[in-house]
């Protein structure tokens, strides 16, 4: 009975359209556990008693809490037996998100230096990793979506991106100069022998794998003395695409009509489900977060907002 409904909600999510991995895991795991202990609906005691049995991270088990309690909040309008974890029952577990590294233009400047002048021998050819990196750079793409990209999705209004994260497809317009870099590239792509229509390849023609291209990145960011190799924590590929957003909405400076604007077509332009996504990059950029707190000070003294 568990399992199958499970299965039924599972489907279900991914018909509306999300990809639903790592929650279906989640719900698999808790319907064999539950079903271990002769459970056929959801039980809080049994959920709470599961979720503390997988991981000792109180923020984890948050939110195993809350994928099972979604799943038994949709059950029980169809049958009554399924208990409802109360919202809070493991207490309130805010994630921290690591603080992004906001690359300088001089730091951009010298990563792509050191791309230009990597050892052409390696699995990744230095234009290639240029190349990705300019594009990642000047779009705010994610990693992911970069390395997806085939070569038709390159056309003459912009570069088009494939059910990436959440299953959105979108079009994103191109700057003259990135377009030209891309172009330059696939020229060269073409001369040499490919057996994919990936965009990115690797010196033997293949689909460039993530762990080549980050493999490359470190060795990049090495290069540029950005980060050691040895080092376990740095500036990131994704760090890229929080710099893109950040210069993206310091361009508004003070002016929060034109970040109320901005942040919704930067909003769909990076593919965030919702808002509250790319509100996080306000915190990231400190002269839009010093004009809020400003305005917020004249509104306390009666000012103008």
């Amino acid at each position: 009975m568990l399992s199958r409904d499970v299965q039924r909600y599972v489907t279900l999510r991914r018909t509306l359209g999300h990809k639903f991995g790592d929650q279906a895991r989640s719900l698999e795991l808790f319907a064999n556990y539950a079903r271990a202990h002769g459970d056929q609906f959801v039980r809080v005691e049994r959920v709470l008693e599961w979720a503390k049995a997988q991981t000792p991270s109180a923020l984890q088990r948050y939110t195993l809490v809350g994928r099972v309690r979604r799943f038994a909040i949709a059950m029980h309008a169809e049958n009554p037996q399924y208990e409802i974890p109360p919202k809070d029952c493991m207490g309130r577990a805010n994630r921290v998100r690591k603080p992004p590294h906001i690359y300088t233009v001089g730091e951009i400047e010298s990563m792509m230096r050191a791309a230009r002048q990597m050892p052409a021998e390696r699995v990744v050819a230095p234009l290639t990793i240029t190349t990705l990196l300019g594009l990642l750079a000047s779009t705010g793409l994610r990693i992911s979506e970069a390395l997806a990209l085939q070569c038709s999705d390159l056309s003459d209004d912009g570069l088009l991106i494939r059910k990436s994260k959440n299953n959105k497809t979108r079009l994103i317009p191109l700057h003259d100069t990135t377009r030209a870099a891309l172009e330059t590239y696939l020229k060269e792509r073409a001369r040499r022998p490919v057996y994919t229509q990936a965009v990115f390849v690797s010196s033997c023609g293949q689909a460039l794998p993530y762990h080549s291209a980050r493999g490359s990145f470190l060795r990049v960011l090495a290069r540029a003395r950005l980060r050691p190799m040895s080092a376990r924590t740095g500036p990131r590929m994704h760090d890229l695409r929080h710099t893109f957003a950040v210069r993206s909405l310091a361009q508004c400076q003070n002016n929060r009509k034109a970040v109320g604007q901005h942040i919704v077509a930067l909003s769909t332009y990076l593919g965030h489900p919702t808002l509250s996504e790319t509100y996080w990059y306000l915190e990231a950029t400190p002269m839009i977060m010093s004009g809020i707190a400003k305005a917020g000070e004249s509104m306390h003294r009666g000012g103008d907002a």
